[in-house]
């Protein structure tokens, strides 16, 4: 899944627009991980303990974005944003949102495409000769095989 921040993706054509997708958690502060980070707090520099919680949130609802836009049949997600809130004094929400689109990459030739687009289009063209070639040589009997007969 091609996920941007951008409304636009360099050497791609937008050829679906799917709506809005979002993962959002709730998370309450453990209290351990709290105390320490108070501690911490008062010499200064970074938290890690709050610094690991936000990010397994946040990898925890870019999860549930993605899955969100793959079930609408997208390919991709343009204007992704964070948000962050405190909600009473313990909890904390964390939401990835954006809009799920399915993008087409550029061909070599046309207007607007870029070197990462030519590549996908032209690896895109090679693969379907690859698994057919894949496949007949597979089906075909091997020297040790003995086809089965008929």
């Amino acid at each position: 899944m091609l996920i941007v921040t951008s409304n636009k993706i360099p050497g791609h054509k937008i050829d679906a627009v799917f709506g809005e997708v979002m993962g959002l958690t709730v998370r309450s502060r453990d209290i351990g991980a709290q105390v320490m980070a108070g501690f911490r707090s008062l010499g200064g520099g970074e938290l890690p303990e709050m610094t690991k919680a936000l990010y397994e949130s946040r990898q925890e609802v870019m999860a549930r974005m993605v899955n969100e836009a793959q079930q609408r049949g997208a390919n991709a997600i343009v204007a992704m944003r964070f948000d962050t809130s405190e909600m009473g004094g313990n909890w904390t929400e964390v939401c990835a949102y954006g809009t799920a689109v399915f993008a087409i990459p550029l061909a070599e030739g046309e207007p607007g495409a870029t070197g990462q687009s030519i590549y996908l289009t032209s690896a895109a063209a090679q693969q379907p000769t690859q698994q057919s070639t894949q496949t007949a040589t597979s089906a075909a009997p091997q020297e040790h095989e003995i086809p089965p007969e008929i």
